[in-house]
């Protein structure tokens, strides 16, 4: 297993290796699963299983894609997408798999295509190492590391690792995978190294950067055309702000910051204290968790045991009408090496649950 979501009946669904490497018959070429006829899969590490705490019955959702982060879109059929899957994007119709158990007939993925010749549909494409033909559209590998689905307009949003990297848009479309399309905005200077990320309830995006920023990007800033044949990665510089992380930089380059936060994520619902929308990163060299709050960056800091390192955190209100005690951020040391920290050798990993009091002497 990787990672893992919770669904609205408390189940846990998880990026889970459930077989071998190579893909079933209806994943492959000749197939008549539709997004198999348009991209077939011929292998997979990693697929989707489902825990159910209340029976533990553990099934398995033989995807053909692979997975890495599982996210829940807002949608009647509680679709679950998932990164990780390197040329494409996939989805598991969770709606149709409890009703069914099929888990051929749940399931989806789509390759990202750009809709270079500007007419808003999605038509024949040129590949990846094949140059812009503006009567056609054109596939672009940018495999998804987080995916966020929208709460605004229903598209997918994900943050694709690299130099630069950049922030990838998918419209699924009536039909997907035959009307899917994507967008894809490579980040500027100062900006680089895109890791994880998260959307608010506005539909900006907010990304951990190696260039010790936390970046945003909001597409309805964009000034020129968002398809076309320029439209292809460094077409809105303008959607794009960055704010630096806390802590000391590197000599001899400027006011930067050293820190390499690891993940973004956006608290829609105030479960932490500091309001609705607040973008909070992973610190991994601050031994922190980071808010960005009216402008500024907030350090929650982890004092005992040093070496705090965040790989992933959430939110949860566990009892509304208790002021800030009822509710709070947990997040995991999940450092691969804890006997390596203070506390040496023992040292086991462990979960930290943040909470902000309105004053320090609340109670």
């Amino acid at each position: 297993n990787h990672n893992a979501m919770m669904d609205g009946r408390g189940r846990v669904w998880l990026a889970a290796a459930v077989r071998g490497r190579e893909n079933p018959a209806y994943c492959k070429k000749g197939s008549s699963l539709p997004s198999a006829k348009l991209f077939p899969l011929t292998d997979s590490n990693r697929q989707v299983a489902v825990w159910d705490p209340k029976t533990n019955d553990y099934k398995f959702v033989d995807t053909c894609f692979e997975t890495h982060h599982p996210s829940f879109a807002f949608d009647e059929n509680n679709t679950l997408w998932t990164s990780g899957g390197g040329p494409v994007v996939g989805w598991v119709n969770t709606k149709v798999f409890d009703e069914t158990g099929d888990a051929q007939k749940a399931q989806g993925w789509t390759a990202l295509i750009l809709d270079t010749n500007g007419n808003g549909k999605r038509d024949a494409y040129v590949e990846p190492d094949q140059p812009v033909d503006p009567n056609k559209d054109k596939r672009v590998v940018a495999g998804f590391y987080a995916v966020m689905p929208s709460p605004v307009d229903g598209s997918v949003w994900g943050t694709y690792r690299g130099n630069p990297g950049a922030v990838v848009r998918l419209v699924p479309g009536a039909h997907p995978p035959e009307t899917a399309l994507a967008e894809i905005y490579n980040v500027p200077a100062p900006g680089f190294g895109v890791r994880g990320g998260d959307i608010d309830k506005n539909g900006v995006v907010w990304v951990s950067l190696a260039s010790g920023h936390l970046g945003s990007f909001d597409r309805r800033l964009c000034k020129g055309p968002l398809n076309g044949p320029k439209a292809t990665g460094d077409h809105c510089s303008e959607g794009w702000k960055f704010y630096k992380y806390p802590g000391p930089g590197f000599a001899g380059i400027g006011d930067n910051s050293a820190e390499s936060s690891y993940y973004s994520w956006v608290d829609q619902r105030n479960t932490l204290g500091l309001g609705e929308d607040v973008p909070i990163s992973t610190g991994n060299l601050n031994d922190a968790l980071i808010a960005f709050k009216d402008g500024q960056m907030v350090t929650m800091r982890v004092a005992y045991p040093m070496g705090y390192y965040a790989k992933g955190l959430d939110g949860r209100i566990d009892d509304p009408n208790a002021g800030w005690k009822g509710r709070g951020v947990w997040s995991s040391s999940g450092d691969r090496t804890p006997w390596l920290k203070e506390g040496g050798k023992g040292t086991k990993p462990f979960a930290i649950h943040f909470q902000m009091r309105p004053d320090p002497l609340a109670h």
